[in-house]
């Protein structure tokens, strides 16, 4: 277990938090899901509530580092304002000297939010380098230091509330608590919570454990099905995926989109899974994807021309069932062209299934990403027990991946 926000003494600190505010804002700078900033607010309060000083930076979608009008913190700024019943106040670059004298003018109590961190190149150069498969170069790493020196000294105490950013090592996630003293290193309670809900699935799940996969590719699922089918009862799969592992076991798919480089790892790994591996017997299809086209259910296989988009009724049914004794949960990826009707079917048919499972008891995780947009359209995001924030992050963790933005944080 990690220390929290509520394991250490705020008052009169400055505590620089990572907190991901990754969200939706259109051109005339409304934000359209506020869901990652409400799901900051209990660590928020934990600290300034207790006296703290509050330092809040975050990234926004993906500038090409320099600053984007497109890209601003500024509205998140407005509605945290709103959410707390306080103002916030809010600096026009993360770095530099209004950033700094801002940061001095805190008094307790107070939350001054930075500008998006990804307006600097250096905030993505760890993890760029990384992806080469080395070191950051001379220059790369004197960038670093320097954009990691100045938010370190920012606080007292820092702070990582943004799980959805724990499985990429920038800078404020991963060179800038290095720079705190030991002892001052701690986990938000949205970073306490994925652990917790995520963490327990895979260590002590109460049985039956069922584990739901959906997509489009089985590459991009390879690492959760090999780390999962040791620990699970069963996986059920569907989104486009499924025609990869039907089309590996001789079944025709028609025009759905399949990995054809993929079909020996399909069979390997249905091998391996020994009946555990449970894939739609039926499919809706349709010749084109666009809403109101004509559709028909295939059972097997899928005539020439014709492309699965969505797992069929009899499916949804069977799905249901295995589901209906489930006592815990992990849905990652969705049925089908949920974005699509009337495609979504099956996706909001899995969501209302386990809305029924978690009032019958189980433990009811959602991955984030397609899932939690899928659950929230359905209208039964308060039927789940755990949503999580990071659809990437929450991937990766249940592959068995290790975080080390976390690792450096303090023991509780």
């Amino acid at each position: 277990m990690k220390k929290t926000i509520s394991d250490i003494d705020v008052a009169g600190a400055r505590v620089l938090m990572r907190v991901d505010f990754n969200v939706p804002i259109d051109g005339n700078g409304k934000i359209g899901d506020d869901r990652r900033i409400v799901m900051a607010l209990e660590s928020i309060r934990a600290a300034i509530d207790r006296g703290g000083r509050l330092v809040l930076m975050s990234h926004l979608g993906r500038p090409k580092g320099a600053p984007d009008p497109a890209f601003s913190l500024r509205p998140v700024a407005e509605r945290l304002s709103h959410l707390i019943e306080k103002p916030v106040a809010f600096a026009d670059d993360c770095v530099g000297d209004e950033a700094a004298k801002k940061v001095a003018a805190l008094k307790d109590g107070d939350v001054l939010l930075l500008e998006n961190l990804r307006f600097h190149v250096a905030e993505n150069l760890i993890d760029k380098a990384a992806k080469r498969g080395e070191e950051p170069n001379a220059d790369e790493r004197a960038t670093i230091d320097a954009f990691a020196t100045t938010l370190a000294s920012y606080a007292d105490i820092y702070c990582n509330n943004a799980f959805g950013t724990c499985h990429r090592e920038h800078v404020s996630m991963y060179d800038v608590p290095k720079r705190m003293p030991v002892g001052k290193r701690v986990v938000g309670h949205l970073v306490e919570r994925e652990l917790k809900f995520l963490g327990d699935a895979l260590a002590e799940p109460q049985r039956p454990f069922y584990a739901i996969l959906g997509g489009a590719k089985v590459s991009d699922k390879i690492g959760v099905i090999q780390n999962l089918l040791p620990k699970v009862d069963g996986i059920l799969i569907g989104g486009a995926m499924a025609y990869t592992f039907h089309k590996a076991q001789g079944v025709n798919v028609g025009a759905s989109l399949c990995e054809d480089d993929k079909l020996d790892l399909a069979r390997d790994l249905m091998q391996q899974a020994g009946g555990k591996i449970q894939l739609p017997g039926d499919s809706v299809c349709a010749q084109k994807l666009a809403a109101g086209v004509e559709t028909k259910t295939c059972k097997g296989d899928i005539d020439d021309g014709w492309m699965g988009l969505d797992i069929g009724p009899a499916s949804i049914a069977d799905y249901a069932e295995t589901l209906a004794d489930a006592k815990t949960v992990v849905w990652n990826g969705p049925m089908g062209v949920f974005e699509t009707q009337p495609f979504d079917r099956g996706t909001l048919a899995v969501a209302e299934a386990l809305a029924k499972a978690t009032e019958n008891g189980a433990t009811t995780i959602i991955g984030g990403g397609d899932s939690a947009a899928a659950v929230e359209k359905a209208g039964l995001s308060s039927k789940m027990t755990h949503i999580s924030t990071g659809g990437g992050a929450s991937l990766e963790f249940l592959e068995g991946k290790s975080f080390e933005t976390i690792a450096i944080l303090d023991d509780a």
